[in-house]
C-alpha cells in the first residue's frame, strides 16, 4: 500500500510510483492502492448533488440535454490529489456536470425527454480510451469486432490496458416504467461522434437502429450521431430512482469511472410540510439550507497518484486486464467525496439512501462511537419508502440493509440530539462478498477505521420551527396491490466454472428443480404477455446474495425462505425493482407487465452482470404464446419445484 508520505515522497521526486501489474488506473500505468487508512476524514463538507437545469419547459413536458464526459474532481481531501472520473451534466450548462451528476427533479404525470450524449472525446474531438482496464473477451459491447461482431465475445491484443478504443455508453433510469426504446437496452450503445473513429468498428450497438426507428415513429425526432433520446413518462408512485450506464459487458467499469445520479419523482401523495425539506430544485439561490437530501454511498480505491484504481488481473492471463468477479473499494465515498461531514440542525431530515457500490453490501446505522464494534446505534433510522415509493407504515431500523442499486427513503430525526453531538453515519457489512446472516457472527464487518464509516453528522441548534410530522406519527398514502397472477415462473440464480473462475448465471429449472444455466444470447425464457401479473420464483443455488432487478416494472415481494413462505419484512413490504435473493432460498416476487417489448433482468453486482448475469425479458403482445420454462399458468404459486 502506498502511504499519504509515501506519495508526497514520490511527487517530490517526479511522480515516481510503485507497479503493480494487477491493477489499473486513469493514467495507464500500473500503480499500488493508496492506505486508505491514511486519509483523513471528515474535513470536506458532504456535496448535496443539485438540480439538473432543463433546457426547455413547456406544456407537454420538461427536456434537457444530458452529455457524459471526463474530467477532475476533488474526491479525495482538498491536500491531496484530485480525480479524472467520468460524469453527467447539462450541455448548456458547462459548470453543472459532477460526480455524482445534478440530479433530475421531475413530478407524476409530467413526461420528462432526455437527449443523452456520449461526449467521451478530448478538446480536439478525438475519443477518449477508458480510465480503466478493459477485459474485451467478455461478451461485451465490442465495437472492434465491426457490425458484424458487436454485442459478442472480443479478442485481446495482450496490452495491458486491453481495449483502448472508444468508450460506448447507453443510459438506464434504475427503476423507470419506460417503454422498450426508452429504457437503455444493453445492446443500444453509442460511441462518441469523435473524429477518429476506426472505419471498421461499430458505431452503435445492434438494438440502436430498432429503437432510434421506434422513437422518431411516435415523436418524429430522429436521434443524432453519439446521441439517443429517451422518454419518460413518470406514469408510477412518487419514488427515488436514479440514472446510470448500462453497456453490455462494460456496465462495472463504466459506473465506477463516475457516471450517475439521481432521478427524483415528486407527485401530491403528502401535503407540503410533512416531510422534511425542502429538496434541492432548479435555480436555487447558493447556500440554500436542504433538509431532504439524496446520499449516493459507493465505495472506492484511489492510486498513488490519487486517480481510481480497479484491479485487472484474474486468473492466468498475464497478458492483458481480465474480468474480477468482484470488487470493494478501500474507501467509502459519498455524493463523490471521501468521508464528508454534514452539519444538521437539532430536527427531521430526509435521507434518500443509494447504495451505488459495484459489489458492496451495507448494513447502515447511526451511532456515537464510529469504531466501536459491534456497533450501538442512538438513533433509529425511520424507513418511510423502498425503490418504487413509500412503504404502508414507518418502520424503524436501528441495522438498514441496503444491496447495490437499492434505495430507501428515510427520516432521522436529531430532535432531541444535544447541539454540539458528533454522529456518524457507520456500515457494518461486509468487506467482501455478502451471504446473509450478522455481522461479528457469520462474517467479518467492515474494517471500522475506514470502510465501516460512512458520514458525520455535526449537531447544532435549530434556526427555525420543524413542521414537519414525527416518523412514528406518520400516515403514509396507501396504494392497491397486483391482483391474481396469471403464471408463475420458476427460476435459479447458479454457479459455474468457465475459462479456470468462477461465473455467476441465470436460468430456469428443470423438470427435476435443478438449475439450468443460461446466458444471455441463450434463447428467451422469460416472455410474459403483455396486460399479465406473474409471480416469479427465484431459487438461488449460490453461496451469495443476488440483487436481482427487474426492468419496466416495480414489483411486489410475497415471501422467502425454503420454500418462499416465509413473509417479508416490514421494510420489504412497499414496491421495489431490486430484491436480495439469499444463498439456498427460494425468493417470490409478483410483477405486472403492461409496457411491450425488450427488456432485461440481471443480477446488479456490476461484476455478475457483466459476464453473463443478465437475461434477455421479452414482453409479447397480447395473443402472443409464452415461452415454456418449466412455469405454470395460473395462481400465485406455492414452493418452487425441487429441495436444490
Amino acid at each position: 500500500m502506498v502511504t499519504r508520505r509515501q506519495l508526497l515522497a514520490a511527487s517530490a521526486a517526479g511522480g515516481a510510483a510503485i507497479l503493480v501489474p494487477a491493477g489499473g488506473s486513469a493514467s495507464g500505468r500500473a500503480l499500488a492502492a493508496l492506505d486508505a487508512g491514511e486519509i483523513p476524514k471528515y474535513v470536506t463538507p458532504l456535496r448535496i448533488p443539485p438540480a439538473m437545469p432543463a433546457v426547455a419547459t413547456g406544456p407537454e413536458r420538461d427536456e434537457y440535454v444530458i452529455a457524459v464526459r471526463q474530467f477532475r474532481q476533488q474526491i479525495l481531501p482538498p491536500s491531496w490529489p484530485r480525480t479524472t472520473v467520468w460524469g453527467y451534466g447539462s450541455t448548456a450548462h458547462p459548470g453543472s456536470f459532477g460526480c455524482p451528476a445534478p440530479s433530475i427533479v421531475a413530478r407524476v404525470g409530467r413526461p420528462v425527454r432526455v437527449t443523452w450524449v456520449n461526449q467521451l472525446v478530448d478538446d480536439r474531438g478525438d475519443y477518449l480510451p477508458h480510465l480503466l482496464p478493459v477485459d474485451p473477451t467478455l461478451h461485451w459491447a465490442n465495437p472492434a469486432g465491426g457490425t458484424e461482431y458487436r454485442d459478442r465475445h472480443g479478442q485481446s491484443d495482450g496490452g495491458p490496458q486491453g481495449y483502448r478504443g472508444p468508450v460506448p455508453q447507453v443510459v438506464h433510469v434504475h427503476g423507470a416504467h419506460s417503454a422498450q426504446e426508452s429504457d437503455g437496452h444493453s445492446e443500444a450503445w453509442y460511441l462518441p461522434a469523435a473524429r477518429d473513429l476506426p472505419p471498421d468498428f461499430a458505431v452503435t450497438g445492434s438494438a440502436y437502429r430498432e429503437f432510434r426507428s421506434r422513437f422518431a415513429e411516435h415523436s418524429g425526432l430522429r436521434w443524432a450521431p453519439g446521441s439517443a433520446t429517451f422518454e419518460y413518462a413518470n406514469d408510477q408512485r412518487s419514488c427515488t430512482l436514479w440514472y446510470h450506464d448500462h453497456t453490455l459487458g462494460l456496465t462495472r467499469q463504466n459506473v465506477y469511472a463516475g457516471p450517475a445520479g439521481f432521478y427524483l419523482l415528486s407527485g401530491d401523495d403528502l401535503p407540503d410540510a410533512v416531510l422534511p425539506g425542502p429538496a434541492p430544485t432548479p435555480g436555487d439561490p447558493p447556500n440554500t439550507s436542504y433538509h431532504d437530501i439524496p446520499l449516493m454511498i459507493q465505495d472506492r480505491s484511489f492510486s498513488a497518484d490519487g486517480e481510481l484504481f480497479y484491479p485487472g488481473g484474474y486468473s492466468a492471463h498475464p497478458d492483458g486486464p481480465i474480468w474480477v468477479p468482484g470488487y470493494s473499494g478501500s474507501t467509502i465515498v459519498v455524493n463523490g467525496r471521501t468521508w464528508p461531514s454534514l452539519t444538521v440542525q437539532r430536527r427531521r431530515y430526509r435521507f434518500r439512501l443509494l447504495n451505488g457500490c459495484n459489489s458492496r453490501f451495507l448494513l447502515l446505522g447511526v451511532v456515537a462511537n464510529a469504531t466501536a464494534r459491534p456497533a450501538r446505534p442512538v438513533l433509529p433510522v425511520w424507513q418511510i419508502g423502498s425503490d418504487g415509493g413509500f412503504l404502508p407504515e414507518p418502520v424503524p431500523h436501528e441495522r438498514l440493509a441496503l444491496g447495490p442499486a437499492q434505495r430507501v427513503d428515510a427520516i432521522v430525526d436529531f430532535t432531541d440530539v444535544p447541539a454540539g453531538t458528533e454522529l456518524y453515519l457507520v456500515n457494518e457489512g461486509p468487506d467482501g462478498m455478502y451471504g446473509g446472516g450478522r455481522p461479528g457472527v457469520d462474517f467479518p464487518p467492515a474494517d471500522p477505521h475506514t470502510t465501516g464509516q460512512v458520514l458525520r453528522f455535526v449537531v447544532t441548534d435549530a434556526t427555525g420551527a420543524d413542521p414537519s410530522v414525527p416518523p412514528e406519527r406518520l400516515q403514509l398514502p396507501s396504494h392497491p396491490r397486483l391482483g391474481p397472477a396469471q403464471r408463475v415462473r420458476r427460476l435459479s440464480l447458479n454457479e459455474r466454472i468457465s475459462g479456470g473462475s468462477m461465473i455467476m448465471l441465470l436460468g430456469v429449472l428443470d423438470e427435476r428443480g435443478r438449475g439450468r444455466p443460461l446466458r444471455w444470447s441463450d434463447p428467451v425464457t422469460e416472455q410474459p404477455v403483455l396486460g399479465d401479473t406473474e409471480v416469479w420464483e427465484v431459487r438461488n443455488f449460490t453461496r451469495h446474495v443476488h440483487p436481482v432487478h427487474l426492468h419496466q416494472v416495480q414489483f411486489e415481494l410475497l415471501g422467502r425462505g425454503h420454500s418462499g413462505s416465509a413473509q417479508p419484512g416490514p421494510g420489504e413490504r412497499g414496491w421495489m425493482d431490486t430484491v436480495l435473493a439469499y444463498p439456498w432460498e427460494v425468493t417470490r416476487i409478483k410483477a405486472h407487465f403492461d409496457l411491450p417489448g425488450r427488456y432485461a433482468w440481471h443480477c446488479h453486482l456490476l461484476e455478475h452482470e457483466d459476464n453473463e448475469m443478465m437475461r434477455p425479458l421479452n414482453v409479447l403482445p397480447r395473443g402472443g404464446a409464452a415461452a415454456g420454462d418449466g412455469g405454470s399458468s395460473g395462481g400465485d404459486g406455492g414452493s418452487s419445484g425441487g429441495s436444490g
